[in-house]
């Protein structure tokens, strides 16, 4: 094995307990549905030879971000994970209920993601983040939290993080999405819930909400192969990766002046300028009241409203400002372009 290899340590998860060399999914009862059918939330389970970090990667913890689910079906299908030093926790679903019923939120209506840390005997929201919490975040020393836009919204893919922290900073910018946000903590949000326990975590966002997206799902599985490389669970590549990726300083929605049917006149990525650039126009059903909308900043879009039809005060562009947009522009275009292409970074590993 060589003078610098470190065995692994054992992980139990569920009351089950697995050996370094183990691959397992252990079923985590959640409770049971009002047919009496137990309700399960699956982690599969990756116990590599050689010690290393504990790395958890959830999904669809709003029951309708469904892009996250297949980025883990997909990284779960890769051969280089057998060489994996450390664990790996993968839950597709963490949400069962929403997803089951194509929703954001569980049957009494909270949002799981502001529900943590949870509590043994609050509402369904509260019990489900506990048991995630106790079974899942408690043994991890890193995580990643797959998300997509709302529904009707998309967002570019990019990562949302504290990155006041030196760590957090680095893995933000490992996973190379053309974008990164210094997003503050939310209260009961599962990035709170980590960062008090120190554990960094990470949330990608790309796509929208009960839509599959190619260039976002692509995005995902090589995002977070390289924090695995990064974190050296995986060995580095030698092909070359994406471009770094740029901090915003701020970002902002832009709202409809009024209700009607709004034609948008740019998309996702694109480069904007204060009071130069058009980005849309609200109007009645019968164009008899059109009102256009300039770009009130400079910037890049990285939220976009899909659903043409608004009401007054709806946010419809999500804009991210940098101290250099055409850098910004650049990383996009080539990221995007990379995605599509058979001969990307990862091409053939997906």
């Amino acid at each position: 094995m060589g003078a610098s290899f470190k065995p692994n340590q054992p992980i139990t998860i569920g009351g089950q307990t697995l050996q370094p060399g183990e691959r397992r999914t252990v079923d985590l009862v959640v409770g049971k549905l009002y047919t009496h059918t137990e309700a399960i939330m699956p982690v599969q389970v990756i116990c590599g030879r050689q010690a290393g970090p504990v790395l958890f990667i959830c999904a669809a913890l709003h029951g309708d971000e469904i892009n996250g689910v297949e980025i883990i079906r997909r990284l779960l299908r890769l051969p280089a994970l057998r060489r994996v030093k450390g664990t790996l926790m993968a839950v597709p679903v963490v949400n069962l209920y929403g997803f089951i019923n194509q929703s954001r939120y569980l049957p009494d209506r909270r949002d799981l993601n502001r529900s943590f840390p949870g509590s043994a005997k609050g509402s369904l929201a509260g019990r489900t983040a506990r048991l995630f919490m106790n079974e899942v975040v408690s043994k991890a020393t890193h995580g990643i939290d797959l998300h997509t836009g709302a529904i009707n919204r998309s967002n570019l893919p990019q990562i949302r993080a504290n990155l006041d922290d030196p760590e957090t900073l680095v893995l933000a910018k490992a996973f190379a999405t053309p974008v990164i946000l210094n997003a503050p903590l939310r209260e009961g949000s599962l990035r709170q819930a980590g960062y008090e326990r120190k554990t960094p975590i990470l949330v990608y966002e790309a796509g929208e909400a009960l839509r599959f997206d190619e260039v976002s799902i692509r995005g995902g599985v090589n995002g977070i192969l390289s924090v695995m490389r990064a974190l050296e669970m995986l060995p580095k590549s030698r092909k070359a990766g994406f471009k770094e990726p740029l901090v915003a300083r701020s970002s902002s929605w832009v709202r409809a002046p009024q209700s009607g049917i709004f034609r948008a006149n740019v998309k996702e990525g694109e480069r904007v300028t204060r009071d130069q650039t058009l980005l849309g126009i609200v109007a009645d059903p019968f164009g008899e009241s059109e009102e256009e909308i300039w770009s009130p900043l400079s910037g890049i879009v990285i939220g976009l409203l899909k659903l043409p039809l608004v009401n007054e005060g709806d946010a419809i562009i999500h804009i991210a400002q940098f101290h250099r947009t055409d850098l910004v522009a650049d990383r996009v275009e080539s990221y995007q372009e990379a995605l599509v292409a058979e001969d990307h970074p990862f091409a053939d590993q997906l």
